[in-house]
C-alpha cells in the first residue's frame, strides 16, 4: 500500500484555479465517499482552504492518476489543467509534507497557526465519513503530536509577520503604557480587524472605529467595547486620538494636512502616532511635516515585518529538524507494523499446521496406537511441515546465489548464538 498526498496550493496555482478545485462544506461528505469508493483507494481525507486543496489517500501502487482524474471529474476540469499545477508525494515524502503544512512551514505566512485547526477539521470530517483506516489515523495523530512539539519547543508562532501586527509593534515603541492611549481606526476590513485585536490584546481600552458603513463599524467596535462613527465624525474623533491607523479602499486621502493640524491645536499639540496601511494612501503625505505627528506608511512597516520574519526563519529551521525526527519515527513505527503483519501471517500458518497435526495425533490415540509412537510421529510430522517451505526457499536462494537472503534466513531461523556454535 502507498501513502499519497496530492494537491495544489498558492505556490503552484493561481487563485482562479484554486477556486475551481476547492471543496465547500456541502461538498465534502459526498467527495470523501466518492474518493473512498475508487477501486485503488483504501483510505482518504480532504484538506481544502483558500490557499490549498490536498487529498491524502492510502492507495494501491500507481493510484495517484486515479485520484487526479477523480479530482478533475468532481470539479468538471480536464486533468491536463490540473497536471500543470498539481504536486504529489508518496510515503515518507507525503508524511513529511503533511507535517510541514501542519506547522505552517508551507503557508503563505510562515508559521501561521490557523492551518493546524483546518487540518484537524479535515481529519474529523474524514473520520465522520469513515474515510480513515489505520494508516491515515496514525499519520494524522503523529502529525498532531509533531505540531504540538514544534509549537512548544520553537518560537515558530511568535513574532507575527502581518502588516497589522507590525503597525501595533511600531506604536509600542512610542507609547510606554497602552492602557492610557486612545485609538482611532479608519476602515473595517480584515486588516483593521486584526489591528483592533492586537491593540486590544496590548492593553488599549478605548477604540473608535470609523467606516463609510457605520453598521459594519459597529459590528467591529462591539467586539472590543469600542464605539463606531461614520467618516464624517473623524475630525472630532481626531482630537482625542493618540493612535490613528487607517486602511480603506478610498481612491483619495481621507485625512488631509489641514484636518490633522486643526485637531493638533485642540489637543494642545499632544503627539499622535499614525500608520497609513492603505494603497492608495488614506493620509496625505504632507501630514508628516507636522511636528507632533509620527506618520508611517505600509513601506515603513516592512522593516518590522522582515525582522520578525528572520526570527521565524530561525524557528522554522528548528521545526524542520523536529519534522525530520518525526518522519523517521513514523517510518520506524510503520516498519514495525509491517513486520507485525508478517508475524501474524506466519503464526496463523503455524496454527493451521499445528491443528492438523494435533487432530491426526488424537485420531491415532483414539484408534489405540501407542502414545509414545504418536508423540514421535507428531514431532516429526510437525517439524517437517513447519520447515518445508523455508527449506524450499533456501534451496532456491542458493541456486540463484542470493547470499543476502541466505544470511537473513540464518539470522532469523538460527539466531546469532546458534550460528556461533
Amino acid at each position: 500500500m502507498t501513502l499519497l498526498a496530492l494537491g495544489i496550493n498558492h505556490r503552484t496555482a493561481a487563485v482562479e484555479v484554486r477556486e475551481k478545485v476547492a471543496f465547500g462544506p456541502s461538498q465534502l461528505d459526498i467527495a470523501l465517499k466518492e474518493l473512498r469508493a475508487l477501486p485503488r483507494v483504501r483510505e482518504a481525507a480532504v484538506l481544502s482552504t483558500c490557499n490549498r486543496t490536498e487529498l491524502y489517500c492510502v492507495t494501491d501502487e500507481a493510484g495517484e492518476r486515479d485520484v487526479l482524474d477523480w479530482l478533475g471529474r468532481f470539479h468538471a476540469l480536464p486533468p491536463e489543467e490540473l497536471l500543470s499545477c498539481a504536486y504529489h508525494y508518496v510515503d515518507g515524502e507525503a508524511a513529511r509534507h503533511l507535517m510541514r503544512v501542519a506547522v505552517g512551514l508551507d503557508s503563505m505566512v510562515l508559521g501561521e497557526p490557523q492551518i493546524l485547526g483546518q487540518i484537524k477539521d479535515a481529519y474529523q470530517a474524514a473520520r465522520t465519513a469513515k474515510g480513515l483506516g489505520g494508516e491515515l489515523e496514525r499519520l494524522f495523530q503523529h502529525t498532531f503530536a509533531v505540531a504540538k512539539q514544534v509549537r512548544t519547543e520553537t518560537s515558530i508562532g511568535k513574532n507575527p509577520v502581518s502588516v497589522a501586527y507590525a503597525a501595533v509593534s511600531l506604536a509600542s515603541r512610542i507609547f510606554d503604557d497602552f492602557s492610557k492611549a486612545r485609538a482611532l481606526l479608519i476602515g473595517a476590513g480584515e486588516t483593521i480587524e486584526l489591528v483592533a485585536r492586537h491593540l486590544h490584546e496590548a492593553g488599549v481600552k478605548t477604540i473608535t472605529v470609523a467606516n463609510r458603513t457605520k453598521e459594519r463599524a459597529s459590528q467591529l467596535a462591539e467586539e472590543f467595547n469600542g464605539q463606531a462613527i461614520s467618516l464624517d465624525g473623524i475630525p472630532v474623533a481626531l482630537e482625542e486620538a493618540d493612535i490613528v491607523i487607517s486602511s480603506t479602499a478610498a481612491p483619495l486621502p481621507i485625512l488631509g494636512k489641514g484636518m490633522v493640524e486643526r485637531a493638533l491645536k485642540r489637543r494642545r499639540h499632544r503627539p499622535v502616532f499614525m500608520v497609513d496601511i492603505a494603497v492608495p494612501r488614506d493620509i496625505e503625505p504632507e501630514v508628516s511635516e507636522l511636528g507632533d505627528v509620527f506618520l508611517y506608511t505600509v513601506d515603513d512597516l516592512q522593516e518590522v515585518i522582515e525582522e520578525n520574519r528572520r526570527h521565524r526563519q530561525v524557528a522554522a529551521n528548528q521545526a524542520e529538524a523536529l519534522i525530520e525526527s518525526g518522519v523517521a519515527h513514523w517510518f520506524q513505527e510503520r516498519r514495525i507494523r509491517s513486520a507485525g503483519d508478517v508475524i501474524r501471517e506466519v503464526r496463523a500458518k503455524g496454527d493451521v499446521l499445528r491443528n492438523e497435526a494435533e487432530q491426526q495425533a488424537l485420531a491415532r490415540l483414539a484408534n489405540g496406537e501407542a502414545p509414545e509412537k504418536v508423540i514421535q510421529r507428531l514431532a516429526h510430522q510437525l517439524t517437517n511441515r513447519l520447515l518445508h517451505q523455508p527449506t524450499l526457499s533456501l534451496r532456491s536462494a542458493a541456486a540463484q546465489e542470493r547470499q543476502e537472503l541466505l544470511d537473513a534466513a540464518a539470522e532469523l531461523l538460527l539466531g546469532d548464538d546458534e550460528r556461533e556454535h
